[in-house]
C-alpha cells in the first residue's frame, strides 16, 4: 500500500481549503494551488480564521495550529506538485473543467502519485480513463463544512486498484474522517439521496405547497433536519445542486430526478445561496430574510 506523506489539492474554495486545513492537522505537507492568487489568499485567511475557532474551543493547541499552518505551501504553478505522492481536484462540479485541470496536472506528476477527485457526482470511472493512471484514480468526496463534518465518501472506479483504495481509506481515518464505500453510479450515496430531496422542497415551493419558511420549519421539527432543505441548499450552493440533478438525470435516464425549474431560474439570476449572498435567503439581512 502506497505510503501517502505529501499531499496536493487542487482548488482553494471551500471544499479545498478544507482538505488542506484537514490534512496539514493531520501531519501532511501540502500544496494549496489555484488559478488565482487571491483566491490563495483568502483560503489561507479561512484556515487561519476555522483554526483559531479549533484552538478557541480547546479542539487543538495553538501549538498545533500553528505547525499545520506551516506545512500548506500555497501556489500557482502545477509544477509544484512534482514531489505529491497523492492529487485532490476539488474544482467546481464541472466534468469538462475537471478534465481539463488532469491534462494540466499529469505532465508533472511522478509515476507513482496517486489522484483522487472530490466530485460529489460525475463518474470516477469516466474522469479515471482521461488520465494516464485509472488504477491509481479514486473519488474522495469530502463533506462541507470538511473540518467539521466526519464523513468521506470513497468511490472506487472500475479500474481502481485494492492498493489505491487502501491507501485512501488510511489517508481519511488518519485525517479523523469515518469513510463510506459507493459504487460508481450518479452521486454516489450520499448525493444520491440527499439533492433529490432538496429537489422536492424546491418542487414544494414551486407548486405553492409552502413557503421557504413552513418548508425548512417542517423538515426542521418534522424530522429533526438541523437545517432545513432550502437551507442547505444555499450552504451547498444552488448551481452545485443543479450540476448535481443533472447529473442523476442525464445518468438514470428517470424523470424523478429531473430538476425543478426554480432551481434552474435561481442559478440563472447568479442566486447560488450563500456564496453568492443570495439564494432562498437574502444574506445581506441579519437573520437572513426568504427571497420568495
Amino acid at each position: 500500500m502506497p505510503e501517502i506523506k505529501s499531499l496536493g489539492v487542487i482548488g482553494a474554495g471551500q471544499m479545498g481549503n478544507g482538505i488542506a486545513h484537514v490534512a496539514a492537522l493531520a501531519g501532511l505537507d501540502v500544496v494549496l494551488l489555484d488559478v488565482k492568487a487571491e483566491a490563495l489568499d483568502k483560503a489561507m485567511a479561512t484556515i487561519a480564521k476555522n483554526m483559531d475557532r479549533q484552538v478557541s474551543r480547546s479542539l487543538i493547541t495553538a501549538e498545533d495550529r500553528d505547525a499545520a499552518l506551516a506545512r500548506i505551501r500555497p501556489g500557482t504553478d502545477y509544477a509544484l506538485f512534482n514531489d505529491a505522492d497523492l492529487v485532490i481536484e476539488a474544482a467546481t462540479e464541472n466534468e469538462a473543467i475537471k478534465a481539463k485541470i488532469f491534462q494540466a496536472l499529469l505532465p508533472h506528476l511522478k509515476a507513482e502519485a496517486l489522484l483522487a477527485s472530490n466530485t460529489s457526482s460525475i463518474s470516477i470511472t469516466r474522469l479515471a480513463a482521461g488520465t494516464d493512471r485509472p488504477d491509481r484514480f479514486i473519488g474522495m468526496h469530502f463533506m462541507n463544512p470538511v473540518p467539521v463534518m466526519k464523513l468521506v465518501e470513497i468511490i472506487r472506479g472500475i479500474a481502481t486498484s485494492d492498493a489505491t483504495y487502501q491507501a485512501i481509506d488510511a489517508l481519511a481515518k488518519r485525517m479523523g474522517k469515518t469513510t463510506a464505500t459507493a459504487e460508481d453510479f450518479p452521486a454516489f450515496i450520499v448525493n444520491r439521496i440527499l439533492v433529490p430531496m432538496i429537489n422536492e422542497a424546491c418542487y414544494a415551493l414551486y407548486e405553492g405547497v409552502g413557503d421557504v419558511v413552513s418548508i425548512d420549519t417542517g423538515l426542521k421539527l418534522g424530522a429533526n433536519h438541523p437545517l432545513g432543505p432550502l437551507e442547505l441548499a444555499d450552504l451547498i450552493g444552488l448551481d452545485t445542486c443543479l450540476a448535481i440533478m443533472k447529473v442523476l438525470h442525464d445518468g438514470m435516464g428517470d424523470s424523478k430526478y429531473r430538476p425543478c425549474p426554480l432551481l434552474a431560474k435561481y442559478v440563472e439570476a447568479g442566486w447560488y445561496g450563500r456564496k453568492s449572498g443570495k439564494g432562498f435567503y437574502d444574506y445581506s439581512q441579519n437573520p437572513p430574510v426568504p427571497t420568495r
